[in-house]
């Protein structure tokens, strides 16, 4: 069953996130913070990471996207953010600054989410 980590600093995306990731069978853990969320990376290792930008910090999302790219994380992370809404600013996804595979803007419709994380776990074999 493929592991998904929430890194959010809203307890409602997360809810609700988790619970239309866990309905599809996926085994969904999450983080409220940055910190959390490294040391989650760390003890659980997920197949893909679920990623807001602003939390404690502005830019908490986009630092540890970075550093976990530093530390040779290579699994899929999606950056799922209202940044863009809150600055009017367009935001996207970038090898050195922005290091994601996707970046959606919230709300994110349920399909949405499905289909992205679809997309993005590697076949699992075995």
């Amino acid at each position: 069953m493929p592991k998904i980590l929430i890194v959010d600093d809203d307890p409602d995306i997360i809810e609700a996130c988790t619970l239309i990731l866990t309905r599809e069978g996926y085994d969904v853990s999450s983080a409220l913070n940055r910190d959390q969320g490294m040391q989650m990376v760390t003890d659980m290792q997920p197949d893909i990471l679920i990623l807001d930008v602003m939390m404690e910090q502005p830019d908490d999302g986009i630092a540890m996207a970075q550093e976990l790219r530093r530390k040779g994380f290579k699994n899929p992370i999606m950056m799922l953010t209202s940044v863009g809404k809150a600055t009017g600013f367009e935001f996207d996804k970038d090898d050195e600054i922005v290091p994601v595979d996707v970046f959606e803007e919230k709300p994110i419709e349920p399909s949405r989410l499905l289909s992205i994380v679809k997309e993005l776990l590697p076949e699992k074999e075995g």
